[in-house]
């Protein structure tokens, strides 16, 4: 069976090992709940991205809310990676980890006015808008600062992505961008506006794409409104097609990275748009199946109904199922004879939503660990401390070498800010 982060996630005489690393040796090293990750497989998922646009002005922006940790971030940025980010605090990381705000792209719906100070002055490439309020707002603020703001409107192309509802964001009912029959007019207004540069266009319609199509189709979308734009006389520099190439957690084909750069470049030579720069922001295709989630069998809990396995790791710790249904494949770290029946694997919050996969065939006894795999993206970034359950801790392997990233929380840092009353 080929394994969902293969070849840097194999089994091996029964062991399930990331880069040779025996995960439930790392398991007992640092303890569970434990995220490892595999450094060669994000800088594979990197490359992969690079060597496509090779030759061609291109910027690929990692899209850091997938996985914001530290060590996630410099190892892009060696990559050669921008960021795209969606917080001042996100910004904040990329500084700590890289010093490098002039290869961040600032997107999100909601920026506020301290959020767009901080960028101005950390000098970011680019701040992609999503309404004429947003425009209005930067514009006073850049000029309140003696600057001109780098922007890039981003639209709504009204394209289904074909992907969960919860994380589409280029359909006319979603809260993203400013929608394609408004764009020209945000064009004139942030040209003639005294504080801002116009520099390109940008869309992202969604994640955990599968299919080529629908990017192209925003492509071509947004390619419409590159030319009405120019023909206005407001030249754009780039195009940013966002990311949301999905990954394999269950039986998903998704085209290769490679592939995808291929049929985005072969669309722009032919509409005549081949010398202009191509911006990306991949997220999950960088880092979910470069991670997995380690959690210890805790109890297991026949009944008439269900059974349950019940683990250490919980909602607070992945939160993708309890959200979205999610399927993620779960797998013994070693392998046990015997029968396997079919387990809810559950963790100790006190919801009934508090699941890592339902009805999974395992042969399992407490004290085994776990691997909950495809857990890179979307995994660590989203925990939370609910039950005031300390988040877990982040391991990164790197060929022989194993390095703790993030060390385990404790309940008493969790309410340190909180004070008594009287």
């Amino acid at each position: 069976m080929t394994l969902p982060g293969a070849p840097f996630l194999a089994r091996t005489g029964g062991e399930l090992r990331l880069e040779g690393h025996p995960l439930a040796d790392l398991a007992r090293q640092f303890g569970t709940p434990l995220y490892v990750y595999s450094r060669a497989a994000m800088r594979a998922a990197a490359h992969a991205y690079q060597r496509a646009l090779q030759g061609r002005p291109h910027l690929v922006c990692y899209a850091m809310k997938a996985n914001s940790s530290l060590a996630v971030l410099q190892t892009f940025a060696q990559a050669g990676c921008g960021f795209d980010i969606v917080s001042g605090g996100e910004l904040q990381r990329v500084l700590a980890a890289t010093g490098d705000a002039s290869r961040v792209v600032f997107s999100g719906v909601g920026k506020t006015r301290p959020e767009m100070r901080q960028a101005l002055l950390a000098g970011v490439r680019c701040f992609n808008v999503e309404s004429v309020g947003e425009l209005e707002r930067l514009n006073a603020e850049a000029l309140a600062l003696g600057r001109r703001a780098p922007v890039s409107l981003r639209v709504n192309p009204d394209v289904d992505a074909g992907t969960h509802p919860y994380i589409s964001t280029g359909l006319k009912g979603n809260k993203f961008g400013i929608a394609h029959g408004e764009a020209l007019a945000a064009y004139r207004l942030a040209a003639a506006l005294p504080g801002l540069q116009v520099l390109g266009i940008d869309s992202h319609i969604g994640s955990q794409i599968t299919q080529i199509e629908p990017f192209i189709d925003a492509l071509d979308r947004l390619l419409d409104l590159v030319e009405a734009v120019e023909a206005a006389g407001i030249p754009l520099h780039h195009v940013d097609i966002g990311g949301g190439l999905g990954i394999t957690y269950t039986d998903e084909q998704p085209p290769a990275a490679d592939e995808l750069v291929r049929r985005v470049l072969q669309r722009l030579d032919a509409r005549g748009h081949g010398g202009r720069e191509l911006l990306l922001e991949p997220g999950r295709s960088m880092v979910g199946n470069a991670g997995v989630l380690l959690t210890e069998v805790q109890y297991l809990k026949p009944g008439d109904a269900k059974n349950f396995c019940i683990v250490d790791a919980a909602m607070n710790d992945l939160m993708r199922p309890a959200m979205y249904e999610a399927w993620m494949a779960i797998e013994p770290c070693v392998q046990r004879a015997g029968p396997a029946p079919l387990w809810d694997v559950v963790g100790p919050v006190c919801e009934s939503g508090d699941w890592l996969g339902r009805e999974r065939a395992l042969a399992v006894a407490p004290g085994d660990v776990l691997a909950v795999l495809s857990a890179g993206a979307y995994g660590m970034a989203m925990a939370s401390n609910y039950n005031t359950r300390p988040r877990a801790a982040e391991v990164m392997v790197d060929g022989e070498a194993v390095y703790l990233i993030r060390a385990r929380e404790n309940a008493a840092a969790l309410f340190s800010d909180e004070r008594l009353i009287g």
